[in-house]
């Protein structure tokens, strides 16, 4: 009823009536309704208690609706849900300001400075309490739930997490189908309103998958609005809880949450007290702003590691893509049917085609010593390779056999006298528990040997079966894996593993993750000429990842006459890729003979760090171009990156980034005059010239190509 419309007259009594209930609205609106900024004003978020007590959110940014009023909460196994019922108990808001410094990164400062509020909220039929997290940055938010202890809230079954992406129309997407057991998809992009007719075709096949909705897609998720607004949403800190994909209702452009189930079903067994992920949602009116937001990083924990000093970025070569190509073998002999605890390797027939030898991996060894190069990965190396795949097997490595042809101490050995590491690898075929029956004694292997560093795989389904690569169970398996190797001092990278959310802040010995579509798909058909315009705005918004760059011989059949594919890329963007596509993990992928034949070119990535002070995106649009700059870690080094989709294009940048006063040389990889990704891959030209702050470039980028420049201080 509108009180002031009333058709009697207001008598003193009824208007003292009236200002009472008038009061107790605007007290009980004030309880139910929030609003905090970001420190810079320019992100405003809004908490609101709806009818029913309906939690809500909603988030602008210079005005513009970012993301509209969303509903928040989860519904719970045979319980009542923590969707509605809730009366706000609390509230209360504070400022956090801080800089801190990486063990590695982008950058050698990063500041943390966000506006928290953080509302309690009481179910009163149930006398369940919830808190929300709200940290609004200045380039996006980031919040979560919070379940403290409590007689009415101590175990629970999560039936589906019910938070809500409310977009304010059709965006421009940038997706990868939802699935529960892979990202290894190639990127799609179009409208939120194509995504339903889309689905079957990208849903490529893969090892293993689950996809799970005919309009599901996965985090990071890259947006662009009509009127330029670019979001990226994704979670952060994600520990002991399944990982999220978003189911869009594409009528509305609603996106919801929607978790990894475990292998009955269910979507996280929590205890209180206990805390989600952190949900978050980057944005600005600029595609350059994304790349640079540290918001997934600030929102995990500062590590607790006392002593860092073992964990040190890595450049290395390998044993890999000549088996990824099919030039060699992981496997020993072609025997099949292989069991571990019966089989004597010394008496079968080898296949000749075994890459793991050590005759074979001294070359390997060589190389990276004459070159500079810290590590050398060998895959293949131990027993079991023959029947690993697709058979389910429990029992199918033991991370301590090599074969025959493979000595271990005598490469050991030879490594250390070259000053070099060797990388274990550790595929598990996706046995997770037979992993960890062998974890202590393959970590104390690696100890014994002089490893620092292992590569894990869990390519196939997940043992025991009925699980997911990203249900609750397996991410705390990953987790136990990260803590174990912390323990033994040795550095993590995981593929096949969950998508990164920012814990390498508080395990900084995680170096690396796949987590993506990376370099051996070029050997699989290719991957799209845009991929790598794409990955930095989605896979790597939650931490780096292991893409195997620097393929110079970009036909497949060159090594292996029977695979016809090629590399989607110029050999210069190759070279850019070391910039563009951050990793403090980073492989010259190619075989020593083809970089032989390549050496000026070969030169850039001898050169280019893979640790850094500060890095700058020059420009950047999802899909169609990216070019940054990075200066080395305490050096006066900066190193520029340019990688452009099957378009081409002309890239315009400036050198402002560079000290004023002084003068650099610039070695710049560029593009052959005629060079096309698929036409002329391998043609590029190599200039020096004198920069300044002041200098301006402008540089041709073939199709699927790019540039890369060095940029080494005059008298260096």
């Amino acid at each position: 009823m509108n009180i002031l419309s009333a058709s009697r007259p207001l008598s003193f009594r009824s208007l003292g009536q009236y200002a009472l209930l008038l009061g107790a609205c605007l007290i009980s609106g004030l309880a139910n309704a929030e609003e905090i900024k970001s420190p810079n004003k320019q992100l405003t978020l809004d908490f609101t208690l709806q009818a029913n007590g309906v939690p809500t959110y909603s988030l602008t940014y210079k005005g513009r609706p970012v993301i509209k009023t969303s509903k928040l909460g989860l519904e719970l196994k045979k319980v009542e849900a923590l969707t509605s019922g809730f009366t706000v108990a609390g509230s209360k808001q504070s400022t956090f300001d801080e800089t801190w410094q990486p063990v590695w990164g982008e950058t050698k400062n990063i500041r943390n400075n966000y506006n928290e509020l953080a509302v309690t909220l009481t179910q009163a039929a149930t006398s369940r309490t919830m808190i929300v997290h709200f940290r609004v940055f200045n380039d996006g938010l980031g919040f979560r739930y919070e379940f403290p202890r409590q007689a009415k809230l101590d175990y629970f079954t999560i039936q589906e997490e019910k938070s809500e992406f409310a977009l304010a129309g059709d965006h421009k997407a940038f997706w990868l189908p939802g699935d529960y057991d892979t990202q290894e998809y190639s990127t799609v992009t179009s409208n939120l309103s194509q995504v339903r007719g889309l689905m079957k075709e990208a849903t490529t096949p893969n090892a293993s998958q689950t996809p799970f909705s005919a309009t599901g897609v996965q985090t990071p998720l890259m947006l662009k609005s009509k009127d330029g607004l670019y979001i990226n949403i994704h979670e952060a800190a994600l520990i002991d809880y399944s990982a999220m994909h978003l189911e869009l209702d594409d009528k509305n452009f609603v996106l919801t949450s929607h978790l990894t189930p475990d292998a009955v079903g269910d979507k996280g067994l929590i205890q209180t007290p206990a805390v989600s992920p952190w949900r978050t949602v980057i944005v600005s009116d600029k595609a350059g702003d994304i790349l640079e937001s540290k918001l997934v990083l600030n929102l995990n924990e500062p590590t607790k590691f006392k002593d860092v000093s073992w964990i040190k970025p890595v450049k290395y070569v390998g044993v890999w893509w000549e088996m990824i190509t099919g030039k060699s073998t992981w496997s020993y002999t072609n025997q099949e049917n292989i069991k571990l605890d019966s089989i004597d390797y010394s008496k079968v027939k080898p296949n000749g085609t075994h890459g793991a030898n050590t005759a074979h991996v001294k070359e390997y060894i060589d190389f990276a010593a004459k070159h500079g190069f810290d590590a050398v990965l060998v895959e293949g190396w131990n027993t079991g390779w023959e029947d690993w795949f697709g058979k389910h097997k429990d029992y199918v490595f033991d991370f301590v056999t090599p074969y025959p042809d493979f000595n271990v101490q005598e490469l050991q050995q030879y490594a250390a006298s070259k000053n070099v590491k060797i990388i274990m690898h550790h595929e598990t075929s996706g046995s997770v528990r037979n992993y960890e029956r062998h974890l202590d004694s393959a970590f104390q292997f690696m100890n014994k040997y002089g490893y620092n560093a292992v590569k894990t795989g869990y390519v196939g389904d997940i043992v025991p079966l009925g699980h997911h690569h990203y249900d609750q169970w397996v991410n705390n398996h990953y987790q136990y894996v990260l803590e174990k190797a912390a323990e033994h001092k040795i550095m993590v990278n995981g593929h096949e593993a969950v998508r990164p959310t920012g814990l390498a802040r508080t395990f900084p010995n995680l170096i690396g993750n796949e987590a993506a579509r990376g370099t051996e798909y070029e050997s699989f058909g290719g991957n799209n000429a845009d991929h790598t315009t794409i990955l930095p705005f989605t896979r790597l918004i939650g931490g780096p990842m292991d893409y195997t760059p620097g393929i110079f011989q970009t036909k497949v059949s060159a090594y292996n006459p029977s695979n016809n594919s090629f590399v989607h890329s110029t050999l210069v963007r190759q070279l850019a890729l070391y910039v563009t596509m951050y990793s403090p993990l980073q492989m010259a992928a190619d075989l020593p003979e083809t970089y032989n034949k390549h050496l000026d070119a070969f030169q850039f990535i001898k050169d280019v760090a893979v640790d850094w002070d500060d890095s700058k995106v020059l420009e950047a649009e999802p899909g169609d171009y990216i070019t940054i700059a990075r200066k080395a870690k305490g050096k006066s080094n900066w190193f520029v990156g340019s990688t452009c989709d099957e378009q081409g294009r002309t890239s315009k940048i400036n050198f402002s980034f560079l000290d004023p006063g002084k003068k650099y040389t610039a070695t710049i990889y560029a593009d052959g005059k005629n060079a096309h990704y698929e036409k002329n891959p391998q043609a590029y030209a190599i200039r020096k010239m004198t920069v300044t702050n002041k200098t301006k470039l402008s540089q041709l980028c073939a199709p699927g190509g790019g540039y890369a420049i060095s940029i080494m201080e005059a008298g260096q």
